[in-house]
């Protein structure tokens, strides 16, 4: 595969507002997870909430106004990226500049206040909410699109936690067919009560931070983000994506595979497409969920593949499992890592499960840095690998 230039890229978190808010709580060891419950939710846990969210999009952009949308706007606007997205417009032209996004919520929390101001009548939905620019999934796309002037092609991704991951492969697929010059790529997913009661209902949340890999793990605990790249062949950058691995398990609806056959398949898949060893890569951001299964057979695979001597760790500590957002958060915080020579601790997380083999970084710690992959994995086994590196 020929290399992907990323020349930009952002992300907005828990832990706050753009690159240099997510290094500084690298650094610090801050989470951004907190015990508030988020806005009339009777459940107890822990999340990941991002703030300045209260404010509606201004005028020409109101039909649009959602949380998901806030959090896409809030986004745009961290390092310098919604400038160096219209620079990106303006050099290949609006028709040649792709746009694929990840999702999994849209605008759900906009539909769960409409039915609430509805309440138990049978009656239409508030004249105020706009199914077509909040709820439904393309919403999010639609209005980036928009707001940057682009007139390509366009899409989001929606295969739940690996949604934003698979952003990457579809935009280097697009390029490499001729659909566009360059992307940009992201994903926004933001909190609504659906998404904190169902993962209740299946038993996936943890009453207390999240922590991965740990002998008393026992459950996730949900953020949301808003994060965004560009990918340019041949752009002048010092990051580039050199491969990425798809791999479908559809081993359960909710469980991995237990050796972690898909996971496998896909990082695999991902060293194959860059032409590289595993023993180049020095660092593995895990998709690390915290829950039993996912940690468990994530490692059995990371070991089948890597042996048990690179480095790997979860930064879901410090976020949350920001779900559609995730794949992107975490190849942001992957360059991050990369940039600076970074790797970053399993937050939280204080005894290794004796099962997991993986070398589970505790202490975060300095070190030179070529290579790192970056796993999602989604619910009905939709997983991704994307393989990062330094540019010649």
């Amino acid at each position: 595969m020929t290399p992907l230039a990323i020349p930009a890229f952002t992300v907005t978190t828990a832990l706050g507002r753009g690159l240099g808010a997510q290094l500084g709580a690298l650094h610090r060891g801050r989470s951004g997870l907190r015990a508030a419950p988020f806005e009339g939710c009777g459940l107890p846990g822990w999340t990941g909430v991002v703030d300045g969210l209260d404010q509606p999009l201004s005028a020409p952009w109101q039909d649009w106004d959602c949380r998901n949308n806030r959090l896409a706007e809030l986004g745009l606007q961290q390092d310098g990226f919604f400038e160096a997205a219209v620079r990106l417009r303006e050099r290949h032209g609006a028709a040649r500049v792709g746009l694929f996004i990840g999702s999994s919520t849209a605008g759900v929390h906009q539909t769960e206040g409409a039915y609430r101001e509805r309440g138990s009548s049978s009656g239409p939905l508030p004249a105020w909410f706009r199914y077509r620019n909040t709820q439904n999934m393309y919403s999010v796309a639609d209005y980036l699109r928009l707001r940057l002037g682009l007139d390509g092609v366009s899409m989001v991704i929606s295969t739940a936690c690996s949604s934003s991951a698979k952003v990457f492969a579809s935009a280097q697929r697009a390029i490499a067919a001729g659909f566009c010059d360059a992307a940009i790529v992201g994903g926004v997913d933001s909190l609504c009560q659906t998404t904190l009661y169902g993962f209740n209902s299946l038993q996936l949340l943890s009453s207390a931070p999240c922590r991965p890999a740990d002998i008393a793990r026992n459950g996730i605990s949900i953020g949301e983000a808003a994060g965004f790249a560009i990918v340019e062949p041949g752009a002048d950058a010092a990051f580039a994506l050199l491969g990425y691995g798809e791999s479908s398990d559809a081993w359960h609806m909710s469980a991995p595979e237990p050796d972690g056959r898909g996971a496998f398949e896909a990082m695999s898949a991902a060293l194959q497409r860059a032409s590289l060893i595993a023993a180049a890569v020095d660092y593995i951001n895990l998709h690390g969920t915290a829950t039993p299964a996912n940690d468990l057979a994530e490692s059995r695979a990371v070991c089948r593949v890597f042996g048990s001597a690179t480095a790997c760790s979860s930064t879901k500590g410090w976020t949350g499992h920001t779900l559609g957002a995730a794949g992107i958060v975490e190849a942001v915080l992957s360059l991050l890592c990369l940039e600076n020579g970074l790797i970053p601790r399993s937050l939280n997380s204080v005894e290794i499960d004796p099962a997991i083999e993986a070398d589970i970084i505790l202490e975060t710690r300095r070190a030179p840095i070529r290579h790192v992959l970056s796993n999602s994995f989604g619910f009905g086994g939709s997983n991704c690998s994307l393989l990062f590196g330094r540019q010649p």
